[in-house]
């Protein structure tokens, strides 16, 4: 299919680095075997959710090298070693272009919590001068934007989006309408979270937020089962490289799909509840329809944020049949990866670019019982083939966020 619409935007690259995969296709291939991630984490001994999806095998030193991965909080590292894939991907080299015409728009909600957590306890427990003077830089959110920039020679805009689980599909939405604007040829794009900490997580598990299942951490990310209740904490990041579609083509690049549409709205309702009635999702879905040109019925897929939680998904549920029907498949892949937090909305992005690309649905781990209430085509068992041309991701964050992307084709 060709079917870049006016203003759209092209996926040329993506980096992920997952609790699925320290890789894209490792990550693609995890999530389309419907395998979870969630097991006993052991940096979470002793506390009522013992459990998350936590990314195993990253040796920072080894990837990003010694002399400066130890200058970086955990959500850092994972932001530049995607980027990095993403951008070799792309067939693009930071040695030879522009840098004043490269942009980054990373999402992130929670920041160092890692570095904050250590260096608290230093305080606490040894003296102020024990303190890291990099407590402040390994800390703040926006460094993952500033360090990504020095990493790969990038001179344009740079910022974080904060918007809670929908900082990612937030971020890749800017980042269109800079290449749209022509303030940038190119944007990397995405999101980085990685909180799995002591605190962090008891704060997720206080709020309700979590699933009990400690004696199966395996089965308790269940998105749309009758049987949910609550989802894995997850750590990771995404990243895209975005190009206007025309400028790709031009230079031959390879493109996994092009984002045709954005839609961003609030619920003003609630600071962590969706609102029930899901308006504030279903204007967000449909402005990002209108602004791609693209019909109701013309929806193929969609990657549904789907958490696993009991509000969350009959929300969700209620909005997508009411707006598209059952005519898309839908899928949520954080039943393999966890909640990713703010990187979700561009690791399901990345994912939705995939299927697009692969024509190829990933199924819903360990959904075996479709909640009633949710009245869709959700994929499980197994990965499923189908003819895809137009897919929609969305994202649902804390204090009422809500964003969706369009993407076709390639």
């Amino acid at each position: 299919m060709s079917r870049p619409a006016t203003g759209a935007v092209a996926v040329t690259g993506i980096g992920l680095v997952t609790a699925a995969g320290l890789d894209t296709q490792t990550s693609w291939e995890r999530v389309c075997s419907g395998r979870s991630t969630a097991a006993t984490d052991p940096e979470l001994a002793g506390l009522p959710v013992d459990f998350s999806c936590r990314v195993t095998g990253f040796d920072a030193s080894a990837l990003l090298g010694p002399g400066s991965s130890w200058r970086l909080d955990r959500f850092t590292q994972l932001a530049i070693v995607a980027a990095r894939q993403a951008v070799a991907d792309a067939g693009l080299d930071p040695e030879s272009w522009d840098g004043t015409r490269v942009g980054v728009i990373v999402g992130n909600s929670l920041g160092g919590t890692q570095t904050w957590e250590q260096q608290h306890r230093r305080l606490l427990e040894e003296t102020p001068k024990s303190v890291s003077p990099l407590l402040i830089p390994m800390g703040m959110s926006n460094m993952v934007a500033g360090h990504l920039a020095i990493d790969v020679k990038a001179m344009g805009p740079s910022m974080v989006t904060a918007t809670a689980c929908a900082s990612g599909a937030n971020a890749i939405g800017l980042a269109r309408d800079l290449l749209r604007s022509g303030t940038c040829d190119v944007v990397l794009a995405g999101g980085a979270e990685a909180a799995l900490t002591p605190a962090a997580v008891t704060g997720l598990a206080r709020m309700g937020g979590l699933s009990g299942r400690r004696e199966d951490p395996a089965a308790a990310s269940r998105p749309f089962d009758a049987a949910r209740d609550g989802f894995v904490a997850a750590e990771g990041a995404g990243i895209l490289v975005l190009e206007r579609a025309e400028d790709a083509r031009a230079r031959g690049a390879g493109v996994y799909a092009d984002v045709i549409g954005f839609g961003a709205s609030s619920d003003a309702h609630h600071a962590t509840a969706p609102d029930p009635s899901g308006a504030g999702m279903e204007r967000a879905l449909r402005a990002a329809l209108a602004d791609a040109g693209v019909g109701t019925d013309e929806v193929d897929h969609v990657n549904a944020h789907g958490t696993s939680t009991p509000l969350n998904d009959v929300t969700e549920g209620r909005v997508l049949r009411r707006v598209l029907g059952r005519r898309p498949l839908v899928t949520s892949t954080k039943g393999v990866t966890g909640h990713t937090l703010a990187a979700a909305g561009a690791v399901e992005a990345a994912f939705t670019a995939l299927a697009l690309h692969h024509q190829l649905v990933p199924p819903t781990a360990n959904l075996t019982d479709l909640d009633p209430e949710i009245d869709l085509d959700v994929a499980a068992g197994a990965a499923a083939g189908a003819d895809l041309e137009v897919a929609v991701s969305t994202s649902l964050g804390f204090g009422g966020h809500n964003a969706a992307l369009v993407l076709a084709a390639a």
